[in-house]
């Protein structure tokens, strides 16, 4: 790692042969039109306040709305909204607040989360401050798409500029924070939090409770409760019931039973998922006389079955072949007035497809969109278990009828099966339909091969991920960047940072540029592997040569907790 440090050199417009005989990390990076450092927080939130002239009227944005069901044409519409909100913003005027407000949503619903982040630079840029709902919002949407450190850095430049931060802010951070393993940060979060004279709630000891039983252990997360309420801290029963799931997660039935029925002597009477998580627990080891007690005493006790209790009992008797008794559970749920889901219907074709009998999978198909539940990843998934007994044709026959229902594209649709089942580790079968997709004329794109790659490495088939590049070139497809991005991501996320730059420097000699994503991931990946000091030490010669932008370093810095860097 020392010589490719070693190995930088200025970022400039480098010559192809620079290009080629680079052997290190980094060289020319495109500049970015989002988040640039020019147009991004750190400017808009360190100027002062621009004041608008009670004479400037309020410009409105162009309608974005369509229906519902119109996909192409809503993503069309909203970056035609963006640009004229870019527009307006631009030349001095002030937009319409809650039309901003409403775009700024729309994007994070649409996964647009640089485009939404950028309408609140420029809601700022305009002289509006926004308020604590939206930014919350924004910072919520950037955690739950793991963009951690964005999302830290958004909250901290907000407080700074006199922008309103409450307890719910602070949990999209904690939660954030729980859900990709950094529970010692969080606590540090918390403490924070509490500093600042904002109080927790019972939601951010749920998060941290659940944190410390994946992380540490039920134990650890029962010490970290009774430390909780030490310090004065109120848990309900939100957080009692994470401590009964972390006993159950590590197949601790007896106890958890106990714990359950020791519930009213902490003031708490179980609800319907306390009931949910025992159940659960009960039908996994097939104590089916003891789940069926527990639910004629919700019944008597006034906690209502649920949908989630319906589909606990469907999915644990049609996974233990008890197909026939599932069916009945099916039928009283619906009689009971419950609207089946997905999840509802996904093991009963998981068994019929372990079984082989596609006509039964049909017919239980058929049944799921006549209740209008359209399928999901894991009824892809379920479908792709045909594959496993040769009945590969029968399969994609299958899934284009399911194709031919929905109201994408053909191309779309196919295009998100692959997706799905390389997501959930279904690799191969994902090959073996693709290939029955081309036969039917499905042309691949980018996105479909980096599924793929991603796929592979995510179920440690690295070298067969590589063989794909190969494959691509022999056929006349020239790789994209993203796919090697791809590929780099899948070694990182394997713990194979070692050979994830070795893949960065064939990208180099073969001629392509690396983008800012492809430094990130590299950096993430050494930082991933507990190598802080490297990574700082990386990070800080990308920044020096212009290669990472300043916000990008922030987020890095923050969300890894990396020392001795200029920002």
């Amino acid at each position: 790692m020392a010589t490719l440090v070693n190995s930088v050199s200025p970022l400039t417009n480098p010559s192809p042969e620079t290009l080629r005989t680079a052997c290190g990390l980094f060289s020319d990076v495109p500049n970015f039109h989002s988040f640039s450092q020019n147009k991004g927080f750190t400017r808009v939130l360190a100027s002062t306040q621009i004041t608008i002239s009670p004479k400037d009227s309020v410009w409105t944005l162009s309608n974005w709305k369509v229906g519902r069901k119109d996909t192409r044409n809503r993503d069309i519409r909203l970056n035609d909204a963006f640009f004229h909100l870019e527009f307006i913003v631009r030349k001095g005027h002030k937009p319409d607040v809650a039309q901003a407000t409403q775009l700024l949503y729309d994007l994070c619903k649409s996964n647009k989360m640089k485009k939404a982040t950028r309408v609140m630079e420029m809601t700022i840029e305009s002289g509006i401050i926004p308020d604590a709902a939206s930014y919350t919002f924004l910072v919520n949407n950037l955690c739950k798409r793991g963009n951690i450190g964005y999302a830290m850095q958004l909250v901290e430049k907000m407080e700074e500029n006199g922008c309103p931060t409450n307890t719910v802010t602070y949990n999209s951070l904690v939660r954030g924070l729980c859900k990709h393993g950094n529970l010692n940060q969080s606590l540090q979060l918390l403490d924070k939090l509490m500093r600042k004279g904002l109080v927790p709630n019972e939601f951010t000891h749920s998060f941290l409770l659940e944190a410390a039983y994946k992380e540490r252990g039920v134990d650890e997360a029962m010490k970290l409760l009774d430390g909780i309420i030490a310090k004065g801290g109120k848990p309900n029963l939100v957080s009692y019931n994470v401590l009964l799931t972390g006993l159950c997660k590590e197949g601790r039935t007896e106890e958890a039973i106990q714990f359950f029925r020791d519930l009213p002597s902490k003031g708490f009477n179980p609800n319907v998922v306390s009931c949910n998580i025992i159940l659960r627990s009960l039908c996994c080891e097939g104590r089916w006389e003891e789940a069926n007690e527990l639910v004629a005493e919700m019944d008597s006790e006034e906690r209502s079955p649920s949908l989630v209790t319906y589909n606990i009992l469907i999915g644990s008797l049609a996974s233990h072949g008890r197909i026939q008794h599932a069916f009945q559970v099916l039928d009283e749920m619906m009689r009971a007035s419950f609207q089946p889901s997905a999840a509802t219907f996904n093991p009963i074709i998981s068994h019929f497809c372990k079984e082989g009998k596609a006509d039964l999978v049909v017919k239980c198909l058929d049944q799921m969109i006549h209740h209008c539940c359209n399928p999901n990843d894991g009824t892809f998934n379920a479908i792709a278990v045909l594959c496993e007994g040769g009945r590969v044709q029968r399969a994609f026959s299958i899934i284009q009828s399911l194709g031919n229902k929905q109201n994408s594209s053909t191309h779309d649709f196919y295009r998100g099966v692959i997706s799905s089942l390389c997501r959930k580790g279904n690799t191969y079968p994902a090959f073996q339909l693709l290939y029955e997709m081309i036969q039917s004329g499905f042309v691949p794109d980018p996105y479909t091969y980096s599924s793929l790659i991603r796929g592979l490495c995510v179920e440690g088939m690295l070298d067969e991920a590589l063989e794909i590049f190969r494959l691509l070139e022999e056929n006349d497809y020239r790789p994209i960047l993203g796919n090697f991005n791809a590929l780099i991501l899948g070694f990182c996320k394997s713990g194979r940072t070692d050979l994830s730059l070795e893949i960065f420097e064939m990208m180099i000699l073969k001629g392509y540029t690396p983008n800012e994503t492809t430094y990130t991931i590299l950096v993430e990946g050494i930082a991933h592997e507990e190598e802080k000091e490297l990574a700082a030490e990386v990070l800080k010669e990308l920044y020096i040569r212009q290669v990472m932008r300043r916000n990008t370093v922030e987020r890095l810095v923050m969300q890894y907790d990396l020392k001795g860097l200029p920002v």
